[in-house]
């Protein structure tokens, strides 16, 4: 198959397949007498994975890495289980901290709050940014 049709059994855009196969997500393809890209259904099932991957938050580096191992050894399950277990952990790290960014930023301005322009002084931009949570309460 040409790279159009790729793009459209895959869900992936001309462009990006040619961005994949530089990077080594894709391999080469046959060419033809003319130097037309010739894929196989292989190609289909790669993209697949790739967005399949991409859409859990792995990235380019860790499937080029599931890829070679499935290339080179077979089945990547186990390598793919222990990404997906740093990837939860890493997931979670982030969700305490945007929790406590929120957090953080709900003490700043309480539902019921109206700013106090009279406590931004010449020497600061907004007390609300500069003060810490405590002190804008006060």
């Amino acid at each position: 198959m040409r790279i159009g049709e790729l793009a459209v059994r895959s869900g992936v855009r001309v462009r990006t397949i040619r961005f994949y196969e530089q990077a080594g997500l894709l391999p080469a393809p046959r060419r033809t007498p003319g130097g037309l890209r010739e894929y196989d259904d292989e190609a289909v099932t790669r993209l697949r994975f790739v967005r399949a991957a991409q859409a859990l938050g792995l990235s380019l580096a860790q499937i080029t890495e599931v890829l070679r191992v499935r290339d080179r050894v077979g089945p990547p399950c186990e390598h793919v289980a222990e990404l997906l277990r740093d990837h939860i952990a890493a997931v979670e790290a982030r969700i305490r901290e945007l929790t406590a960014l929120r957090d953080d930023l709900r003490a700043r301005v309480p539902p019921a709050m109206v700013p106090d322009t009279g406590r931004c002084h010449p020497d600061h931009v907004c007390y609300l940014i500069e003060d810490t949570p405590s002190d804008i309460l006060r």
